[in-house]
């Protein structure tokens, strides 16, 4: 099962693998409190991207549409790829999702637990699946 969850709540053992999905590491947390296995900035949005929606420059819904372009983006550039042990996370994750034997926690700093980049995240992630 593929889960998001605030990086400020309590780590739990239902979490299973924690996977960090933003590009700065949030205030306030120390590696250990956070217990993360994972960071994957390289999936989190572009730092233009992440700016504007977070200075309200863009709502959601332009927020969304692209970032799922960077994702896709993302995944041509790795798919494409002649190195075959290039690092691509997308498939990590995906790969965790199917022989990992754990729940995957996407773990994000912002407040909404709704409109956020782990959700956007775990939607295109269950999509490609």
């Amino acid at each position: 099962m593929l889960n998001i969850k605030r990086i400020y709540d309590e780590p739990s053992d239902e979490d299973g693998i924690r996977i960090l999905v933003d590009r700065l590491w949030p205030r306030g947390i120390s590696k250990e409190r956070a217990k993360i296995d994972f960071w994957f900035k390289d999936i989190a949005p572009s730092n233009e991207l992440r700016k504007s929606f977070h200075e309200a420059a863009i709502d959601f819904k332009e927020f969304k549409a692209k970032y799922l372009r960077e994702l896709s983006e993302y995944g041509r550039r790795h798919n494409s790829s002649a190195e075959p042990d290039s690092d691509n996370s997308i498939a990590e994750i995906s790969r965790l999702l199917k022989t990992g034997g754990k729940d995957i926690t996407l773990l994000y700093g912002l407040k909404d637990e709704i409109n956020n980049n782990a959700a956007v995240l775990k939607e295109f992630i269950l999509k490609s699946a």
